[in-house]
């Protein structure tokens, strides 16, 4: 396993982070997923990535559970705050003093843990003063309850204006966890730039774009029984956007003679092909099964010649999407 600087800061973490949005408290059941955690450590990963909306809190207690009996000092363990959480009142959810205050002394407790290593914002709210926001997050990070603090989906726009904000209160912002992969590159006009000038690296999302990237999804086939396409409450709707557009499903298809030129899996080139930007410090993948962590991390370490990733965007060609303007930004707060 590889690792690399989160940011401008001197925090290292595993290249491969093990993250569990669609899977623990959902998808499978917490013997497996306390099983694929042990897998991620077992192949070298020491970077843990959950959020307190993903299961409605749930899948925090399972990662915090499987996690039991870990040296704390040897982990990287990052939560994020801003969706709709417990009874989903009308204070919990967003960005406020409140909300963030509360949301970070639950997550430490079904963590299990008396900090997080990096406290990520869920989105931006556009509800709540930036300038609230930014306060409490330079206090969570004086009361020892997070040592750094990131953002998700968040424009160059909102990270400069965040930015500056906690500069001035004492802390940095030193991650973004956009949605990125081959398919999906809407943070390289705008996002990476920035995040470059303020010290800001990459924590990314979906680098096999929903197990798109995988090669498993044959054009005019049926979607494979048990795969993500097939559960509703695995991102079903996330595959199907890539589903619906055959000719991308072919031009996937089209990238395997380069997998095979690498001796890897589609799989494995789709993880080491984000890992290729210099401003991504990590991508994050999650697992229902053990061995698809054990697989998935033979990706550490892996260089794509020039040539091939030359290659790579021929294939792909005009499938690609890249409107920065497409960067996922909530107008208001959910209900």
């Amino acid at each position: 396993m590889k690792f690399r600087y989160l940011g401008n800061s001197g925090l290292k973490i595993s290249e491969i982070t093990y993250g569990n949005w669609l899977t623990h408290g959902s998808q499978v059941e917490n013997d497996t997923a306390t099983a694929c955690v042990h897998a991620a450590l077992d192949a070298g990963i020491t970077t843990f990535d959950t959020a307190d909306v993903y299961a409605n809190t749930v899948a925090e207690q399972v990662l915090g559970d499987a996690l039991k009996g870990q040296r704390r000092e040897s982990l990287e363990i990052f939560t994020k705050v801003y969706w709709p959480t417990g009874p989903k009142g009308h204070n919990d959810v967003g960005l406020s003093r409140k909300h963030i205050m509360e949301s970070i002394d639950g997550s430490l407790r079904r963590l299990g843990t008396d900090y997080v290593d990096l406290y990520q914002a869920h989105r931006f709210d556009v509800e709540t003063p930036l300038e609230e926001t930014m306060q409490a997050f330079a206090d969570v990070v004086r009361q020892g309850k997070a040592l750094y603090i990131g953002v998700s989906e968040w424009t160059a726009a909102q990270l400069r204006a965040g930015q500056e904000l906690a500069s001035q209160l004492g802390f940095r912002i030193i991650s973004s966890q956009p949605q990125y992969n081959m398919l999906w590159r809407v943070i390289e006009p705008e996002v990476v730039p920035a995040s470059e000038e303020l010290g800001i690296s990459q924590i990314v999302w979906s680098p096999m774009a929903q197990g798109v990237l995988s090669g498993k999804y044959k054009p005019g086939a049926p979607v494979p029984a048990g795969s993500r396409a097939t559960d509703e409450k695995g991102g079903a709707s996330f595959v199907r956007r890539f589903l619906d557009n055959e000719a991308l499903v072919q031009r996937v298809q089209d990238l395997a003679p380069i997998a095979d030129e690498m001796g890897i899996s589609m799989a494995q080139l789709a993880i080491a092909w984000v890992l290729q930007n210099g401003n991504v410090a990590a991508a994050l993948v999650g697992a229902s099964r053990p061995e698809q962590i054990t697989h998935n991390v033979e990706a550490s370490g892996v260089t794509i010649p020039a040539e091939l990733m030359t290659r790579i965007d021929e294939v792909l060609g005009d499938v690609v999407v890249r409107d920065p303007a497409l960067t996922s930004v909530p107008e208001r707060r959910p209900a």
